[in-house]
């Protein structure tokens, strides 16, 4: 488990761009956290990381956005308005788990069909301000 606590927006999407450095093929990172709280800025720095700063825009109505470059595919889901894991079946999210990069917003709501190795990356905001923001990275194998 490692913590990195993030004092600004610039912070967040410049170490999203350091974690995106190691991200490859078939890795699923799941960001948890309330509204506000940072995950989309995240998500903005590793399309940064990929060239693909410019694309970014939240899933939130589409449940899925698809991102390309040459080498990669990034898949940059938002799964907080799902019923249950069964909606994700039905949109054959499972599908996109090994065709690319998965980063899921409210990843928790389908924790239970998530393969075993993934990424999860935590967001908190703290007591003590309000605009800094405490990221827990765990790694599930």
């Amino acid at each position: 488990m490692y913590k990195f606590i993030s004092k600004c927006e610039n912070d967040t999407i410049n170490f999203a761009m350091k974690f995106a450095k190691d991200l490859k093929k078939g890795d699923i990172v799941v960001l948890t956290g309330e509204l506000g709280c940072g995950k989309t800025k995240f998500t903005q720095g590793v399309l940064k990381y990929f060239g693909l700063e410019n694309e970014i825009s939240s899933p939130t109505f589409t449940i899925v956005n698809e991102y390309k470059n040459d080498d990669i595919n990034i898949y940059h889901f938002d799964v907080y308005r799902l019923e249950d894991s069964d909606e994700f079946y039905a949109i054959g999210g499972e599908d996109y788990f090994e065709d690319g990069i998965c980063i899921i917003e409210w990843g928790e709501l389908i924790e239970d069909i998530l393969p075993k190795k993934h990424i999860k990356i935590s967001f908190k905001k703290l007591e003590s301000n309000l605009d800094y923001r405490e990221l827990t990275i765990e790694r599930y194998d």
